[in-house]
This record gives C-alpha cells, sequence and structure tokens, in this order.
C-alpha cells in the first residue's frame, strides 16, 4: 500500500479539537461559516440604516458608482453578481433620495447612467459605522495569501451558485 503524498484535508475553521459530537464535514461547516457572515452583514447593515439612512448594499452601490461615475445600472448589476431588476429598486431609492444622479446615455437613450450627487460623495466619503470598517478591519489582520485563496474560493463560488 502506497502512502498519498497529498496532505489530509484540513476542515474550513474547524476548532484544534474535534467537537464530541462529530464534525459537521467540510461543505456544512463552510455554510455554516458563511451563514455567519451574512448574518453579522444583515445586522450591520440594519444598523446602517438606522444611523446613517444607508442600508450596506445600497453602501455598496454609493461606493461603486463612486469609484465608476457614469456607470450603467447593467454594469453595476454585473459587478454585484445580481440580475438587473434585483438593482432597480436600490438604484430607484438611491436617486428619489437625492444620493444619485441618474442621467441619460447619450449613446442609447434606453440606458440610464449613475453619478454621486453632493450628498452622495459626503455618503461616499464616511468610513465609520459602516460595513465597510468592519471588513476593512478584519482584512487587515490577515496575510495577502490568505486574502488572495479566500477571494478566488469566494469568486468560484459566486459563480457557481450564479449557475441555473
Amino acid at each position: 500500500m502506497t502512502r498519498s503524498r497529498r496532505p489530509a484535508r484540513k476542515e474550513i475553521g474547524a476548532p484544534a479539537k474535534a467537537p464530541e459530537q462529530g464534525s459537521l464535514g467540510p461543505v456544512l461547516e463552510f455554510m455554516r461559516l458563511l451563514w455567519a457572515v451574512d448574518h453579522g452583514l444583515t445586522s450591520i447593515s440594519k444598523k446602517m440604516d438606522r444611523t446613517l439612512g444607508v442600508t450596506g448594499p445600497q453602501r455598496l452601490v454609493v461606493r461603486l458608482v463612486g469609484r465608476r461615475p457614469g456607470i450603467s445600472a447593467g454594469l453595476l448589476a454585473e459587478t454585484l453578481h445580481v440580475h438587473p431588476s434585483t438593482l432597480t429598486g436600490v438604484l430607484k431609492r438611491l436617486t428619489e433620495r437625492e444620493i444619485l444622479e441618474r442621467r441619460p446615455d447619450p449613446a442609447d437613450s434606453r440606458r440610464a447612467l449613475f453619478r454621486l450627487t453632493r450628498k452622495g460623495a459626503q455618503l461616499d466619503r464616511l468610513r465609520a459605522g459602516t460595513v465597510e470598517e468592519r471588513v476593512r478591519a478584519a482584512l487587515a489582520r490577515l496575510p495577502d495569501e490568505d486574502l488572495a485563496a479566500t477571494g478566488r474560493v469566494l469568486e468560484h463560488l459566486a459563480r457557481s451558485l450564479g449557475q441555473r
């Protein structure tokens, strides 16, 4: 019998000592951690809505438009890995609240392009009390190679979950 040179797979987020009831296995352990992240994002998003007047997803749209003035709704949706109809309500609310400005594309009047208003630019500069602040602090404590590997895993997972 030959020994495999491939090291045994360590479970993601597994404690040093296995729990008494046994392991959840890599898939359930990974999903458990994803749900914990989702719950944390949702909780902070609700707090942001109360304190800053925008949710986490709305703030992310503001940040993306701030980085790419004149971006279309379609490109925003593609960047966020969502269907354009999912973004319609967010864009409408941000436009109604004068955080985003919507203008027709000069090259194609059926398409809208988005820019930040003065109010939106102030919100874009804001850091304290945001999901982004918490994520930045957590990522700052990790080595670059861990961040790169995590990014690849999440990108692959996002693509796999998006397939129909």
